[in-house]
């Protein structure tokens, strides 16, 4: 006999003593349970995309009537896709055509986009309670700004008729948190067709603390003990129907499933996890498993396991079947991804164009093949409601942030001449300014990090001498990465500068590949072969201490982009281990990290201005002709690069 129906047993005995007759005993534990078919829809990990994206379809072989300008045939058009007023509209369709439903959001709501920087998750809350979540699971980025942070989003949360319960059961206030009357609950129990279910909220307790900004008092306890402890307790009040909300990661859920008593689904988050069949596959997606996927667990029952990716690109639909005992006799559903109905193609260089309506069917017809894909009619109201932040955010984005005090040079390698503010002379011992600043602003916004890396390329502009505004960031990082970090031996390190520099050298790599670094800095002579042109490295993790030779052997930590992090622009090395797995992405785009950044500055009543000397990481350049920049002034143009 499993320990929950003993513990409901000694308190039937109990009540029995003292007079309680067996429909008073019902009453009191609600252990009249029967079978129950639920639908819960679900999603995860939005980070505060509210916007629908777009991703390119492979059209070639659909035979198109439109052409383009030269009249070529059409090889890709641009899909709309996700985005909340999209996604209020797959909710509510769902919804309403399923009994028993539930509508769960797993966590990392906000931090990632100019939605949060700007509005500081009252966009997100808004567009959350146009779909009015029966539960709120915390994530970790729900910590960025501290817990008074999470206060002011909960806030925001709950200020309208939609009540969402927030769920964490490990996490303990401190005892002067924002959050410690109030907020936020360990569990809920919601009923659906005569029967209580038990929603348990679980987050990832060492990548909070480490990663981002709890209050230092506010406790993270383990997931595993704690999820057993709630699971226990809503037992002992004859609710045998449980549900964990996690934000732990897609493996770690199947390894928590397998430890517990009594969790009959999981509803994931935080590994931005794909899960469903080859149709994802056929559109270009990278799915890691079925949805859902069925383990068992420690009584030997099924639990059901899902996640919903990520970026409000798609939701969830998970259909369960309990019987009377609350145990899991099937699960089915599949992921939904919402379209527009509306394609754009490319016509010319310089124009876009949509589709005719003849090839749109068709383009339509092929998506929707797949089952997962649905056409989907926005929402007017959250498309409005939308609409109104998007007005906020082109006034906001001119918003001073910061100001710089010197002219910061943008210059891909030492020398080149690329910028449009300095003279040549300016960067032609130690390359650019701002591409420096640019490492050490990732640096700083990612304190496990030891090392930060930035290729050239990513850095698009100078800075003047004059105030700096949020606009200026996204001109100067313009592209949607996101900061990721990364393990490293210290020979790897040094690999990764060697790959980095040897595609900027090669007439068909890029120059943009040229590494920028904080915490790291070494000597550089082009003229050599792959494997000798990076010497004399040294680490200062997080500029925080003295410089010091790497060390081959040991690991480091180093934050970058997502885009070199997998290997692009010829950063093989680092491509190799992102593919082993080996990274941690933050979900931060990097242009929003700078902005961090400048507002720390501020705070602190600093401004932006070039580096000491001492933190440039190109300590000294030799180019690929042996003309040594350190000593000679004359030095010829880098042909190479």
């Amino acid at each position: 006999m499993k320990a929950f129906k003993l513990t409901s047993l000694a308190l039937i005995i109990s009540a029995a003593l003292v007079g309680c007759d067996s429909d008073d005993i019902k009453d009191a534990l609600d252990i009249d349970n029967e079978p129950l078919e639920l639908t819960i829809l679900h999603m995860n990990d939005h980070h505060s995309h509210i916007a629908a994206e777009d991703f390119g379809f492979d059209v070639s072989g659909l035979s198109l009537a439109t052409k383009t300008e030269d009249g070529s045939n059409i090889e890709e058009v641009n899909v709309t896709y996700g985005g909340f007023p999209m996604m209020v509209s797959l909710f509510d369709k769902l919804a309403s055509e399923n009994a028993n439903v539930l509508k769960l959001h797993s966590g990392d709501a906000i931090t990632g986009t100019l939605y949060y920087s700007l509005f500081n998750g009252e966009a997100d809350a808004a567009v959350m309670n146009e779909i009015c979540f029966d539960a709120f699971a915390l994530g970790n980025h729900e910590f960025d700004d501290g817990d008074s942070g999470l206060a002011n989003f909960l806030d925001a949360l709950n200020s309208t008729d939609c009540h969402t319960p927030t769920l964490a059961a490990n996490v303990v206030p401190a005892a002067d948190s924002a959050i410690v009357e109030g907020y936020i609950e360990p569990y809920t129990i919601i009923e659906r067709d005569g029967q209580k279910i038990g929603i348990i909220g679980i987050d990832i307790s060492s990548k909070t603390k480490n990663s981002s900004s709890p209050d230092k008092e506010t406790q993270f306890l383990d997931e595993t003990t704690t999820a057993q402890t709630n699971i226990d307790l809503l037992r002992a009040q004859g609710i045998n129907k449980i549900i964990l909300m996690t934000h732990y990661q897609y493996a770690n859920d199947l390894k928590l499933a397998a430890a517990l008593n009594g969790v009959d689904v999981i509803v994931g988050g935080d590994s931005h996890t794909l899960l469903g069949d080859s149709s994802f596959s056929d559109l270009g997606f990278n799915p890691v498993a079925q949805y859902p996927t069925q383990v068992v667990n420690a009584d030997n029952e099924p639990v059901c396991v899902v996640q919903a990716w990520e970026y409000a690109h798609i939701m969830g639909e998970l259909n369960v079947s309990f019987d009377k005992d609350g145990v899991v006799t099937q699960c089915s559903g599949q992921p939904y991804m919402p379209i527009a109905a509306d394609f754009e193609y490319e016509f010319s260089d310089s124009e876009d164009k949509m589709l005719t309506d003849a090839d749109k069917a068709t383009v339509t017809a092929a998506l929707t093949n797949h089952s997962e894909v649905v056409v989907t009619t926005p929402d007017t109201a959250t498309a409005s409601l939308l609409s109104t932040f998007d007005e906020q955010v082109d006034v906001l984005k001119q918003t001073v942030i910061g100001s710089s005090v010197d002219d910061l040079c943008l210059d891909r390698f030492p020398g080149q001449a690329r910028s449009s503010i300095c003279d040549k002379s300016a960067t032609y011992e130690r390359g650019s300014d701002i591409s420096n600043i640019v490492a050490k602003a990732f640096l700083m916004v990612t304190p496990t990090a030891d090392i930060a890396i930035q290729n050239g390329g990513g850095v698009r502009v100078d800075v003047a001498a004059q105030d700096y505004t949020i606009a200026d960031a996204f001109t100067l990082l313009p592209f949607s990465n996101t900061l990721v970090t990364l393990e490293l031996t210290g020979q790897q390190v040094i690999d990764v500068l060697e790959d980095a520099l040897d595609a900027g050298l090669n007439p068909d790599g890029s120059t943009g590949a040229y590494p920028y670094a904080s915490g790291l800095r070494f000597d550089v002579d082009a003229s050599q072969d792959k494997g000798s042109r990076i010497s004399n490295v040294e680490v200062n993790s997080q500029v925080a201490s003295t410089w010091s030779d790497i060390n081959l052997t040991a690991t480091y930590i180093i934050a970058t982009n997502d885009f070199i992090a997998s290997g692009q622009d010829g950063y093989d090395t680092f491509g190799v281990v992102y593919d082993q797995g080996k990274f941690v992405n933050t979900y931060t785009e990097y242009a929003q990290g700078f902005i961090d950044y400048v507002n720390a500055l501020t705070a602190n009543n600093e401004t932006l201005m070039k580096l000491p000397i001492a933190e440039y990481s190109t300590k000294s350049y030799i180019d690929s002709a042996g003309c040594d920049h350190s000593t000679v002034t004359t030095c010829a143009d880098d042909s190479n690069l």
